[in-house]
């Protein structure tokens, strides 16, 4: 058996604001996990029904929603939604369809208007989806009452620098379901990060294999061996809690597969170099560079136009790694997060939409950047850098392979348990009343 490198916490349990005690493993059992949940129709319109109806999903960057008419569409299977920022300043969701003919009411991806207006027959509807105004309402015998008219509306509500809503007319708080996440990630401030990119692709794979994908770090040495040289894929925390889940993954460091973990190669200098740490002057080696970045932070963030007062050491430079269930992916760092959704194509399983969103915090004294476009494509049509790349290389690959008749299922290993507590949780909404949850 190899034996591996611990790696050294300096995260105080007693004092951190984000909790880092590690959570006792589940005993999810060890079987195959079916192929079928990732390629059946019949399973991804069970999905639809009885999990993503029932679930809180982000809509919107509040960033979007400055002004009372600011408007963001948002598209989840075969439903669109339209998120706003009413005259009161409250934040709205409801379906984006006209209550007559179900034409849309909100056109492109957001905007600013002061009504929303069906392009067939112009009934008009107000900034919470409320009907406003029929066109010769004397045409219709049995009535056209526009207090029975308007929009169905949505459940709605605010974390994060995010609008969230639910499918759910019944859904518990937003704060019920997303449990411990909260005050796990409450102390990195997102509200105050700017948006600094926004883009979707278009995957050929079911969108489970995509939150699989970045789920474990098993995959790091065959898919990104370059990252084996800044960063730990072995000794990672992992804790699952109710719905969701997460796992530390040490920055700055090179991983325990690495016999020798004393060189300072290119990708570790490149980590110090972003985060203020001159390899050149820097008196230590590959083992010490991860503490040496906190200290340096620590020492001079806030000179650097950074508070980090609510952070933990580990925090300083490590990805603090996030699962939101199901589909919100949180890479977060002291100074920034990378924030993944993955959203089901509506009628075909073996397709997705993939959006990938950065923030970043922006130094006191600075000015905050413009919103970016949000740029959208096809898989192999354009970049996502190159680590993104190398995920989206292999997952089309495992799509077909999960469609082969010689495929038998997932085959779990403990590196991997976020993903079998993935599914345990998706059982949890799609078979409440199965015996076994892996069937």
């Amino acid at each position: 058996m190899t034996v591996y490198r611990k790696i050294e916490r300096f995260a105080d349990p007693q004092t951190s604001k984000t909790p880092v005690m590690k959570e006792p493993d589940p005993d999810l059992g060890y079987d195959f996990i079916p192929k079928e949940r990732y390629t059946s129709p019949d399973f991804a319109a069970m999905e639809w029904e009885k999990m993503w109806k029932k679930v809180w999903l982000m809509g919107a960057w509040i960033g979007d929603l400055k002004e009372p008419g600011d408007y963001v569409v948002t598209e989840i299977g075969k439903e669109s939604i339209v998120i706003t920022m009413d005259e009161d300043r409250q934040y709205n969701a409801f379906y984006n369809v006209c209550s007559h003919r179900g034409n849309q009411v909100a056109y492109g991806a957001s905007g600013h208007t002061k009504t929303f207006k069906c392009s067939y027959h112009l009934w008009e509807y107000n900034l919470k989806g409320e009907c406003i105004d029929i066109p010769d309402p004397e045409t219709f015998p049995q009535g056209a009452p526009c207090d029975k008219l308007g929009i169905v509306s949505l459940p709605c509500d605010t974390w994060g620098a995010w609008v969230w809503f639910s499918l759910n007319q019944d859904a518990e708080p937003l704060r019920e379901f997303l449990g411990m996440i909260p005050e796990h990630l409450d102390p990195y401030h997102f509200e105050d990060m700017a948006l600094v990119n926004d883009v979707t692709v278009e995957w050929d794979v079911n969108w489970k294999a995509s939150v699989d994908a970045f789920n474990e770090t098993y995959h790091v040495l065959g898919t990104h061996p370059q990252l084996a040289w800044m960063l730990e894929d072995m000794d990672v925390q992992i804790d699952c809690y109710d719905k969701h889940n997460r796992y530390l993954i040490p920055f700055g460091c090179v991983s325990t597969h690495i016999e020798d973990g004393t060189p300072i190669a290119e990708a570790l200098r490149v980590f110090m170099e972003s985060n203020g740490l001159d390899p050149e002057t820097f008196d230590g080696n590959g083992l010490d560079v991860r503490r040496g970045i906190q200290k340096h932070l620590r020492e001079n963030g806030e000179a650097m136009g950074y508070d980090f007062s609510d952070m933990n050491d580990d925090q300083l430079t490590d990805d603090y790694h996030y699962l939101i269930f199901p589909n919100m992916t949180f890479n977060t760092h002291c100074n920034s997060v990378m924030v993944f959704r993955q959203r089901p194509h509506p009628s075909d399983p073996n397709k997705m939409f993939y959006d990938v969103q950065n923030y970043s915090t922006i130094p006191k004294g600075q000015q905050r950047p413009e919103r970016p476009p949000h740029r959208q494509w096809k898989h192999g049509e354009d970049s996502l850098g190159e680590v993104l790349d190398q995920d989206a290389e292999n997952l089309p690959m495992i799509q077909k392979g999960m469609n082969s008749e010689g495929f038998r299922g997932l085959w779990i290993g403990d590196q991997e348990l976020r993903i079998r507590h993935f599914h345990k949780t998706l059982d949890d909404y799609v078979h409440r009343n199965s015996i076994n949850w892996m069937k």
